[in-house]
């Protein structure tokens, strides 16, 4: 019954706005077109709510509903009057369908490559063996260099992945430690909580940062280097409160941990290509001043470097994340609708958010997004909520002193990245979860305060960003 629920609801509420008188929505001009696309965005976001599908086939719907129903290609009897103002402005076939092949989708496809080849050669794991090395046995020291080399991973490995392997290469430690002692739920933790805070120090950690680079390249151009410039010292503040958290929420019996992994770094040719390609890229990305290319198309290097070498072959393709790009496209994809129909600005000219002080803009809006993120997949949350706050940033005055409308699109983007209340509220959390060594009441108390002090902690980075210029053009 819960199912077919969760099915019929979006369902019906499409076909209801679909057929609202338009004075309903208190909107005065609102057109054909506009009306038809706020039911396909009630629609996306009561899927990606309640899931009766896959999120990322709630995307692929968007952009066929979008196609059918908004484009200037669509069904012919759903067009319109040609220049009707009543109507609206109908979009592009060829804008929705570049969607797919959006730089932004470009910059993740590189990373994948990159992830895939790194686990291929067994990289990752070597490289987590060798970091690791220098915490110790102390269990807290042990705790800590977890969280880092999680979150490193991190920064160019999809989240989940990272905590599947981090939490592969625990397991012998955990079955080590008695029953009973706390210790085990701050090591377990530790994997999704690093993996969760890593993803935002880059473009392509975590997906919610690659829709909202769109929005800030709109802006003004920002490099690799410049968001890791601010990524990467608030991840690393954010995993210091972390792991003082953990310590003393799941203090250890124990007075030592060995952490043994055993293996060796690969030898050969294709693997030292990997290992020159991954540390090569990476350089690029980080200074994209001193050589003129963009991170999009220093993406492109590692993609064509595996597949004419062999290293990523025909059959390793099927391991790429395409739910990842797929799921991101849509949230494009809805982005653009909103924008060039003129629906987002309308929304926004439609709320009093004059009457409020800029800065509370900024603080309501990123924990609406944190509350929102902790119930729903953290792109959904990105895809529904950044197309809205860009409009909102280009209309705001008063918020320079918080990074202007730049401000608004990091702080509610950061906010996506933050919900990691639930199991449900990401990937990470759902494998530490099914380890059976997480209490749900645990997670909770440790997602709620990071939460809560990523959030603020946001507002200090930000209130630094405007003040030191780090992201001038």
């Amino acid at each position: 019954m819960k199912k077919f629920l969760s099915l019929v609801i979006p369902i019906l509420a499409f076909f209801c706005l679909l057929n609202f008188p338009a004075e309903w929505f208190h909107m005065p001009g609102l057109t054909v077109v506009e009306q038809r696309l706020i039911a396909i965005f009630f629609l996306a976001a009561l899927c990606w709510i309640l899931e009766p599908i896959p999120i990322f086939a709630t995307s692929v719907l968007v952009i066929v509903l979008e196609l059918l129903l908004l484009s200037n290609k669509g069904l012919i009897f759903l067009r319109g009057a040609a220049g009707d103002p009543a109507f609206g402005k109908a979009l592009t076939y060829q804008s929705i369908m570049a969607t797919f092949a959006s730089p932004i989708i470009m910059l993740f496809m590189g990373g994948f490559f990159l992830a895939m080849a790194a686990t291929k050669y067994r990289l990752d794991i070597n490289l987590a063996r060798v970091l690791l090395k220098p915490f110790g046995t102390k269990p807290h020291f042990v705790m800590l260099g977890l969280l880092l080399i999680t979150a490193i991973f991190s920064m160019f490995m999809s989240n989940t992945a990272t905590a599947a392997m981090m939490l592969a290469i625990l397991a012998p430690v955990l079955s080590a430690l008695p029953e009973g002692d706390r210790g085990r739920t701050a090591f377990v933790l530790a994997i999704p909580v690093g993996a969760n805070i890593g993803g935002m120090a880059t473009p392509i950690g975590t997906p919610p940062n690659a829709i909202a680079l769109k929005y800030v390249l709109d802006l003004q151009p920002i490099s690799f280097g410049q968001w890791m410039l601010f990524g990467v010292p608030y991840v690393i503040v954010l995993l210091f409160i972390a792991w003082v958290l953990l310590a003393w929420l799941f203090p250890s019996r124990e007075k030592s941990v060995t952490l043994t992994i055993k293996d060796e770094f690969l030898k050969g040719w294709r693997a030292n290509v990997v290992y020159l390609t991954f540390g090569v890229t990476v350089f690029l990305w980080m200074f994209g001043g001193l050589h003129g290319m963009n991170s999009e198309v220093v993406a492109m290097i590692p993609v064509a470097v595996f597949v004419c070498t062999g290293i990523i072959s025909k059959s390793d393709l099927k391991e790429i994340s395409w739910d990842v790009l797929w799921l991101v496209a849509g949230g494009l994809a809805l982005g653009l609708a909103l924008e060039k129909t003129g629906l987002a600005a309308r929304m926004v000219a439609s709320i009093p958010f004059a009457s409020f002080a800029p800065v509370m803009v900024l603080v309501v809006a990123s924990l609406v997004t944190l509350l929102m993120a902790n119930f729903m997949s953290h792109t959904a949350t990105a895809n529904l909520l950044l197309p809205i706050m860009a409009v909102l940033a280009s209309g705001l005055t008063g918020l320079d002193s918080m990074g202007g409308p730049l401000g608004l699109i990091l702080g509610v983007t950061f906010a996506a990245s933050l919900g990691m209340t639930l199991p449900i509220s990401t990937p990470p959390n759902a494998l530490a979860s099914s380890t059976g060594m997480v209490e749900t009441p645990d997670m909770a108390k440790v997602g709620v305060v990071i939460g809560i002090v990523g959030v603020l902690l946001t507002m200090v980075m930000l209130w630094i960003i405007a003040g030191t210029g780090i992201l001038n053009p």
